[in-house]
């Protein structure tokens, strides 16, 4: 694991134990969006002797010290991802093969940035952060219709 994450577990009082430094190595190397149970199937498939209740806990803890992100494409799962990726990144998801694509930086950032400041002026309230969700067609799938 690379030091810097073992410096956000020294920062929260945490130790980073073998399955903690794991799980953030399967998010290093997999670099995608991944639940719980992938998580514990990568683990497994690395000979790594690591339960799914324990992979469940330390993706809360990994959340809650802010190393990982929660995000939720609408299927019942819950996904996470590395938190070291642009802050307000949005995703494309197909809705026929469930295919999700990372969004940078679009033109319209400065419409996103716009509305959280227009929203939390009208209702006061302080936007940490925002996650944009677009729902279609994959170019695989426009071309199979």
């Amino acid at each position: 694991m690379q030091e810097r994450w073992k410096e956000v577990f020294r920062s929260f009082n945490k130790k980073a134990t073998p399955s903690r430094c794991a799980i953030v190595e399967v998010f290093e190397e997999k670099k995608k969006h991944l639940s719980a149970e992938e998580v514990y199937e990568c683990l497994k498939a690395k000979k790594k002797k690591i339960g799914i209740a324990t992979v469940y806990r330390n993706l809360d803890l990994l959340l809650r010290m802010g190393v990982l992100r929660k995000v939720n494409f609408g299927d019942g799962k819950e996904h996470y991802e590395m938190a070291r990726q642009a802050l307000q990144h949005h995703h494309l998801i197909c809705t026929r093969c469930k295919e999700v694509i990372d969004c940078g930086e679009v033109g319209g950032e400065v419409f996103f940035e716009s509305l959280r400041e227009d929203l939390a002026r009208k209702y006061h309230f302080l936007v940490a952060s925002y996650h944009v969700y677009f729902y279609g067609l994959c170019p695989r799938c426009q071309h199979s219709l």
